[in-house]
């Protein structure tokens, strides 16, 4: 270290005074020298000791921080070769509890509430000449828990919708009379998706067509249920309290409607109707193609003219054909655009399209009615008074495990975030995004993306003309870090909102009017040619994504924290957590879906005949693998290896990278110090901090849930089923062969 300025003055004021010669020392000035010199050697020897251990150990305060962290999460008794899950998480585990709000508790769920205290103290700061789009989202926020106004209004709101979608049936009296006569399924499940995006019993949205890019072109699908997933209308075993509590909860909302019209209440009418809207989801659900029979986009790709849709798929009800020209054509009319039967349309879903006429024969207007419009508030309860909000208690718990509701303000910061990301990123990104930690994200990305094609040309499996068009499709993947340049445009984000316009004591009007806004935007761009510089994600958000479709990797402000991501902390930290996050975005280019794109993001066969089908064989092999994972908190239910195939293809590609990727830079720019207090060297520290960051519980409700909808595989055996596979690991804490971390089979695709 250099001298500080005093030190220096002292040297100068105080000169070394003439030394006297060898001859003229006595021997006491010998004796008293040596000891002199001796003492010397020792200090220097000391200080030569601390210099070294300072130079291995990192104090600054990142350092302390990630230390006491990483310490604090392990359960350094369990031996890391036999679970380590439980080695890395298993103090995590002991000090934590799911909040009585949330479903689950996670690292990712921490940084998540962390993220919406800063929201929500953006959102609640008075207006100091903001933009007007910011000016609008404290308002949405504002309106959202303004509880005096939604308390006061009652059901008031929600009835005055229904009289705008050809009513509830079950809800009013005299509707047969009324409306039956004239009513039309097209009719009234093309208004709801044309005004308020709702898509029921026939799934239709505006997206990009697979196979050019390029253009937008409209999509026809199965829809999504009100029950989690196909499997629960079983109503047996461990679905049966989710299906109970889905009946009481249809009917106690009726029952709230009913009573807030002044109608009389019969509890047993109410009781059958409900009862025979869950037989008809039932029907529909059963039509519907399993999840695990959707995963080749090949198949799912049926692209034909809308004339050859009606042909090909005709529907009656009541005796009435189903009109498709029209049915398109009312909810384009949203946004003045028509069509013709020569229109250019993609059904994904013909088989569940051909089983639909049967049940539409076997169901009354009445009955698909009280379904159709049962979609449409079951998912706005959560907006109106409190005595609305109870009804949905017993269902909340049987599918989450949660007894009681989120705060307000938390409930209303992620509302407002989902609804105007642009507005709430750039409310975040001025309060909490470090703007230099882009570059360092940067030179990461580049460097892990070297490292999958350095390993593209290691892999047998592939021959080299398939390497050679993966190489391009990774070189051709661009990056998303932090959050879009426009974003601090006031002009651009003011444009962005132009036409929303809210009522601070409005906010069930506020959300429809949302609705309509999103679904506007979605019909305008059948015409337009598709942007793919576009974000397919906000700012704030704990989170990071791959586009197929734009070939395009985002890694939002939000996630660009620790113990992701830190600029003082150690790179192994860092390789550890964010560098497997860009390991996986990528890997996701090549994954049992995105392999399917090209580098421009169109379905495209790329492969040679032999690499793909060897690409199948080594799929099958994590299939097997953590399809043999079985959860005890799901009641002992194995994983779905098929449904999570993506997901774990790309956790066990993105370990591989990330890692070798550190040992490439510690090669290049050495190693950083170690952490204090932790007697782990910077490999395991890798591995140990990639655990961690899946550290998480789950109420057993959850996940019985996840374990049928999430692609994701649990965070527990994300950490084991990848370091089972990736022997480095083994190397890095010497796990002998066959020990539980050290498998002889392992798994590998990239």
């Amino acid at each position: 270290m250099g001298k500080s300025e005093s030190q220096m003055d002292m040297v100068e004021r105080n000169p070394p005074k003439p030394k006297k010669s060898w001859q003229s020392w006595t021997s006491l000035e010998i004796g008293l020298t040596t000891i002199v010199v001796l003492l010397l050697i020792v200090v220097v020897a000391l200080i030569a000791l601390y210099a070294t251990r300072k130079d291995q150990t990192c104090t600054t305060p990142s350092c302390v921080s990630a230390a006491a962290r990483i310490i604090g999460n392990m359960d350094q008794a369990v031996d890391p070769c036999n679970n380590f899950y439980e080695y890395a998480c298993g103090g995590w585990l002991k000090k934590h509890i799911i909040p009585e709000t949330s479903s689950r508790y996670s690292t990712f769920d921490i940084l998540r509430d962390e993220l919406e205290v800063i929201l929500k103290d953006v959102l609640e700061k008075p207006d100091n000449g903001d933009p007007e789009a910011i000016q609008k989202a404290k308002s949405l926020y504002k309106s959202c828990t303004n509880q005096t106004a939604i308390e006061n209004k009652g059901g008031e709101p929600l009835i005055s919708m229904l009289a705008d979608i050809f009513e509830w049936p079950v809800a009013t009296d005299n509707w047969d009379k009324t409306y039956g006569g004239n009513w039309t399924l097209e009719d009234v499940i093309g208004k709801l998706n044309a005004k308020y995006g709702k898509r029921v019993v026939i799934d239709f949205f505006v997206g990009t067509d697979d196979k050019n890019s390029n253009v937008h072109i409209i999509h026809i699908d199965q829809p999504g249920l009100g029950l989690p997933s196909r499997d629960y209308y079983e109503c047996t075993g461990a679905y049966k309290e989710a299906c109970e509590a889905y009946t009481v909860f249809m009917a106690n909302v009726v029952t709230l409607v009913r009573k807030d019209r002044g109608l009389n209440v019969s509890h047993t009418e109410i009781k059958n109707e409900m009862n025979t809207v869950l037989q008809l989801e039932k029907d529909i659900a059963n039509a519907t193609t399993k999840s695990e029979d959707r995963t080749d986009p090949n198949q799912l790709y049926n692209k034909m003219i809308l004339s050859q849709v009606a042909n090909n798929f005709s529907l009656e009800v009541n005796a009435t054909l189903f009109n498709w020209i029209g049915f398109v054509n009312q909810i384009l009319s949203t946004v003045s655009l028509e069509v013709t039967g020569s229109e250019p349309v993609i059904v994904y879903a013909p088989d569940y399209l051909k089983k639909l006429a049967p049940i539409l024969a076997k169901y009354k207007p009445r009955d698909i009615q009280n379904y159709i419009i049962w979609r449409q508030v079951m998912d706005l309860v959560g907006s109106l008074s409190s005595a609305y909000k109870e009804t949905r208690a017993a269902f909340r718990k049987a599918l989450y495990g949660t007894t009681s509701e989120s705060t307000v303000w938390r409930k209303c910061a992620n509302y407002v975030n989902n609804n105007m990301d642009k507005a709430v990123g750039r409310l975040y990104v001025d309060t909490a995004f470090a703007g230099e930690s882009k570059q360092m994200v940067e030179e990461l990305i580049e460097q892990i993306r070297e490292v999958f094609v350095q390993n593209l040309h290691e892999l047998s499996w592939m021959d080299q003309e398939t390497k050679v068009k993966a190489e391009d499709k990774a070189r051709a993947i661009r990056q998303r870090i932090g959050y879009p340049p426009d974003l601090k445009d006031n002009a651009k984000l003011d444009a962005e909102y132009k036409d929303l316009h809210f009522i601070i004591d409005e906010y069930f009007e506020n959300i429809l009017q949302n609705m309509q806004w999103g679904q506007k935007k979605n019909l305008q761009k059948l015409r337009e040619k598709v942007n793919k510089e576009v974000w397919i994600s906000g700012a704030a958000v704990v989170n990071a994504f791959y586009s197929s479709s734009r070939n395009q990797i985002v890694f939002p402000a939000g996630i660009l924290q620790p113990p992701f991501f830190g600029q003082g902390q150690p790179s192994a930290l860092n390789f550890g957590a964010i560098g497997m996050v860009i390991g996986h975005e990528i890997t996701h280019g090549f994954d049992d879906n995105g392999r399917n794109f090209d580098k421009d993001g169109n379905l495209l066969d790329w492969w040679t005949q032999q690499s793909a089908k060897n690409f199948k064989n080594l799929s099958q092999c994590v299939v097997y693998e953590y399809g043999n994972f079985s959860w005890d908190l799901a009641g002992g239910q194995h994983l779905s290896g098929i449904n999570t195939l993506g997901e774990n293809i790309a956790d066990n590609g993105g370990i591989r990278q990330a890692y070798k990727a550190y040992q490439l830079h510690v090669k290049k720019s050495g190693k950083d110090g170690l952490l204090p207090g932790i007697d782990l060297n910077h490999n395991q520290l890798f591995f140990l901090n990639f655990a961690q960051v899946w550290c998480g519980i789950y109420r057993p409700e959850y996940a019985v849930n996840s374990i049928k909808t999430d692609v994701h595989s649990p965070g527990k055996f994300r950490v084991l089923g990848s370091l089972q596979n990736f022997e480095e690991f083994s190397n890095a804490f010497h796990c002998i062969k066959n020990e539980y971390m050290n498998p002889e089979k392992k798994c590998r695709v990239w």
